[in-house]
């Protein structure tokens, strides 16, 4: 069996909210690819709705509805990200 440490955290999680793992030595595996795949579409929308946050900061006259909505997706796109990175940093290499 892999250690924990040697699974790569994918960027979905599972049932009931809980982390998704991916056992297997092949980073060009169809998983693997998937998972890239996700991870920058993730990336990418996340830099997307920081511009539009920025637009509806701007706009003194946006709902507080309108505020609630931008926050919710934010924290979702942080989510994403913290997932992202989380999972990019423990696949670095370890200092020898």
């Amino acid at each position: 069996m892999t250690a924990q440490n040697e699974l790569r955290l994918l960027p979905w999680a599972g049932p009931e909210g809980k982390p998704c793992y991916l056992d297997t030595d092949d980073r060009e595996g169809y998983m693997s690819r998937l998972a890239d795949h996700i991870e920058s579409v993730q990336l990418e929308m996340a830099a997307e709705l920081l511009g539009q946050t920025a637009q509806v900061l701007d706009d003194e006259t946006e709902d507080l509805e309108k505020l609630r909505l931008v926050a919710a997706q934010l924290a979702g796109a942080l989510r994403d990200a913290l997932r992202v990175a989380t999972s990019r940093g423990s696949r670095l290499p370890t200092p020898e």
